[in-house]
């Protein structure tokens, strides 16, 4: 899927004029349109009745947090059960990560305050994102592929099993306090600006469909304002990899695994902003020109 994401960015970014037009006609282009567009995003497309078998409603996108919550939260008691009363992990978490690192764990490693804090975080981010999808996004009739939202589920689960495998990796030595660094301190500072500006993005957009009195109103696309929508147009996207970005920082910067995390969530959040974007430019003839579509100033 991450290589869906790049070819279809990058394909995106290419003039029409330039895709021959067999493509643009072709089936391949159309199941990969389907791949990688949702919500409104998908409206415009002319799709087969075959590729709507494979709709799943986007207000489904709780279950995604609804399972990170449960399955890292469960990853961080098994870590702090460890630390604290110094049990082992059950049997089956460690052949999981020797499978996962290619490597086997032979003694208890010195917990690591990084981890920690990664784990914590990300148990932070999903019960927000959850609440967020419960009680303030108001969601159309928009869909999801179904291939989009299993490899959602998949990913948070091996999301929470990369903090794990990136714990053993860690270099911290002593108490978990005596850890405490520059870039743990930087990590949990922008992970906090980075979810003040997602939920007061996410705030902004349920305000687009509900009335002074909370209630739902209409469920009609309109163009956003207020906020960082005076800058890009899909500013909850950026907030999302600044997160991300913030989970390397706590890590030290040093963590290959999660760049590459953070290299994956850059051409997914990219993609889904561009294509809000030109929706937005091609929809709206008076929307402002100024804004970019991802980030400030530059994308």
């Amino acid at each position: 899927l991450f290589h869906i994401i790049i070819l279809s960015l990058c394909a995106h970014k290419v003039s029409p004029k330039k895709l021959p037009r067999e493509f643009e006609t072709s089936r391949l282009h159309a199941v990969l349109q389907d791949l990688v567009r949702y919500g409104k995003t998908k409206h415009e497309l002319n799709r087969d009745d075959w590729l709507r078998l494979f709709d799943v409603p986007k207000r489904w996108f709780w279950h995604f947090y609804a399972l990170s919550v449960a399955w890292n939260g469960l990853l961080l008691v098994l870590y702090l059960n460890a630390i604290i009363s110094h049990r082992s992990y059950p049997s089956w978490l460690p052949r999981v990560l020797d499978l996962l690192t290619g490597m086997t764990s032979t003694h208890n490693p010195v917990p690591q305050l990084s981890t920690l804090l990664v784990q914590l975080l990300l148990c932070l981010h999903s019960l927000r994102r959850l609440l967020e999808c419960l009680c303030v996004s108001v969601f159309s009739d928009g869909v999801i592929h179904l291939v989009q939202y299993v490899f959602g589920l998949c990913y948070y689960i091996a999301l929470g099993l990369t903090v794990l495998c990136s714990d053993r990796l860690g270099k911290g030595t002593g108490s978990l306090l005596s850890q405490l660094d520059w870039f743990n301190v930087a990590g949990v500072t922008l992970f906090i600006g980075a979810s003040v500006l997602q939920h007061q993005s996410m705030v902004l957009l349920a305000r687009l469909r509900t009335g002074k009195s909370g209630r739902v109103e209409t469920l009609a696309h309109k163009v956003p304002i207020g906020g960082w929508f005076e800058l890009v147009s899909c500013p909850h996207y950026f907030a999302e990899l600044l997160i991300y970005v913030s989970f390397s920082l706590v890590f030290g910067g040093l963590s290959l695994t999660w760049w590459l995390v953070v290299l994956y969530v850059l051409f997914n959040q990219a993609l889904a902003a561009q294509l809000c974007h030109d929706l937005y430019i091609n929809k709206y003839k008076s929307y402002p020109m100024n804004r970019k579509a991802f980030i400030p100033f530059v994308l």
